[in-house]
């Protein structure tokens, strides 16, 4: 199995990555991809967010870029926070309107004055069962109701920064047609969570998360999981058929 496109990569405009656009549009056409977003944090994440200001800088050279290298497809994209558990995520409508690929996941560090609550049971949940039971319930709640309130092409890493309950996610993901990834970075979605949700007929995508140049469109680890867990190229949006 092999992937023609990458949708989860971060760019210097994110606080954990140094790539420059050029440089990632360049590396993607070495190695022969159709596709790429380009999906920087959310600008709620107090760490690795974005600059608001600097979203429409990002469009515009990735316009450029277009001009450019015709020969593969560019997409603006963000990689949203999901905020609380009402669904809310840090893409507004101004920034909607110039975005053409949306990735939402839970973060750790991500609008800090408000969620403090939800990241603290996270952390604990490595260490007690009911405030993992907790962390849970308030992830998936978080999850799902994210999916539910906006259009989201894909959930990243979901499970990875805090525990879900994966069947009633998959469930969701499969109503809403919004895409799982099998984040070759982390190590979710796991072959086990990959098993419960293909029965849901959810779509997944194998994506890098590449904070680094040499990792953009590297996913083998994604690869490994996919097939231990049976999926074939049909299940997965952007592998080569």
């Amino acid at each position: 199995m092999q992937i023609h496109s990458d949708y989860h990569m971060h760019s210097k405009y994110s606080g954990d990555s140094k790539n420059e656009l050029e440089a990632i549009v360049q590396r993607a056409l070495e190695l022969g991809l159709k596709e790429i977003a380009i999906t920087d944090h959310g600008p709620k994440h107090d760490g690795y967010g974005i600059k608001k200001a600097d979203y429409w800088l990002i469009r515009k050279e990735i316009d450029l870029l277009k001009e450019k290298y015709p020969q593969i497809h560019i997409l603006l994209g963000i990689e949203a926070n999901i905020l609380g558990t009402d669904g809310e995520i840090d893409l507004d409508e101004e920034m909607r309107e110039i975005c053409d690929w949306v990735n939402a996941g839970y973060h750790f560090g991500s609008n800090l004055r408000y969620d403090l609550k939800i990241h603290l049971y996270n952390f604990l949940s490595r260490y007690s069962k009911s405030f993992y039971k907790k962390a849970k319930e308030l992830n998936t709640k978080a999850m799902v109701n994210a999916m539910m309130r906006n259009p989201i092409n894909m959930i990243t890493h979901p499970g990875s920064k805090g525990p879900i309950d994966i069947a009633e996610v998959a469930s969701v993901a499969s109503q809403t047609e919004t895409m799982l990834e099998i984040n070759n970075a982390h190590g979710h979605l796991t072959v086990a969570e990959i098993e419960i949700a293909k029965q849901y007929g959810v779509k997944f995508v194998m994506c890098s998360d590449a904070h680094r140049i040499e990792k953009i469109g590297l996913v083998p680890k994604s690869i490994e999981r996919a097939l231990a867990a049976g999926l074939t190229p049909d299940d997965v949006y952007n592998a080569l058929q």
